[in-house]
């Protein structure tokens, strides 16, 4: 019969190391704390490094907060080639002589902060048809994909010499970073790629709080490996909080409406004695659940 593992539950910040999968980094977490059930808070690509918030047990459940989150990173921009990837695994596809200076790129940088329309990458995720965009590229099909708007908060030139720049953006979620280098070169006359990319920040979790690999084996081998994980309610800290009795959360995570006294509207994070309960919808002081956690 095969091994399920442990009922552990929490969030394990992980510095994902170059050239990992976000999958293959979820099944090593996984595999060291010996839990049942793992999921990541949004995909970091091979070539990206940084910050990877993985849920285990019943913090799968609120992924989707750190999935809407705002994001942040550093990333590269190679001038003089572009490729058809955006990012350096792919061909070139076309060269340019241009190598932007400082000032040139600060002068294009307000074209690109605020709601911003954006292509993505044709070697993406996004379904076209029923196919993922980069099954199609990679057949070799011509694919299309229509603009999205976007919203970059905070877009920084942090440094600039010979073909490389390196930028610091904060970004909603569904921003390309490859397609923000291709366009930025673009914008400037030249062409170029994300030769680099490391996310700072997904959500409220920053790269101060994030373990690499190697600390979580020293950790497990220590016995000390709980000191990595996170509560469930650490993605919930912007969440109104709302106290119920015990009869009150049974019947909650039995699916029954609670009627509850306050203003409160919205979504709440239900507890009882100090234990995570679900997540619930309040409208017109009536509670209901959304997610329910096995506690």
């Amino acid at each position: 019969m095969k091994r399920r593992g442990q009922p552990i539950t929490g969030w394990v910040i992980l510095d994902k190391p170059l050239g990992l999968s976000s999958a293959a980094a979820v099944g090593i977490v996984r595999r060291l704390f010996d839990a049942a059930k793992a999921g990541h808070g949004g995909t970091l690509d091979p070539l990206a490094t940084g910050v990877l918030p993985i849920a285990l047990g019943e913090a799968t459940k609120t992924m989707s907060m750190v999935l809407e989150g705002d994001k942040a990173y550093r990333f590269t921009l190679t001038f003089g080639e572009s490729r058809n990837t955006d990012d350096g695994e792919g061909v070139v596809t076309a060269t340019s002589l241009v190598r932007p200076d400082s000032a040139a790129i600060q002068a294009v940088i307000p074209r690109f902060t605020g709601a911003v329309e954006q292509v993505p990458p044709a070697y993406s995720a996004i379904k076209v048809g029923g196919e993922r965009a980069y099954a199609l590229a990679r057949a070799g099909e011509a694919v299309q994909l229509d603009a999205r708007t976007v919203q970059i908060d905070r877009l920084e030139l942090l440094s600039c010499e010979g073909d490389k720049a390196e930028f610091a953006v904060d970004c909603g979620k569904g921003t390309y970073i490859r397609s923000l280098a291709r366009d930025l070169a673009l914008a400037l006359g030249s062409v170029g790629y994300m030769s680099a990319l490391r996310r700072t920040k997904a959500g409220r979790f920053t790269e101060k709080a994030a373990f690499s690999l190697d600390s979580l084996e020293a950790l497990r081998h220590s016995a000390r490996l709980a000191e990595a994980l996170l509560p469930l309610s650490a993605v919930l800290d912007d969440i109104p909080a709302l106290a119920m009795s015990d009869d009150d959360a049974h019947r909650l995570r039995c699916g029954q409406r609670i009627r509850v006294s306050g203003s409160t509207q919205g979504i709440v994070f239900v507890t009882a004695d100090g234990k995570p309960v679900a997540l619930a919808r309040i409208e017109a002081g009536v509670a209901e659940s959304i997610r329910v956690f096995n506690l």
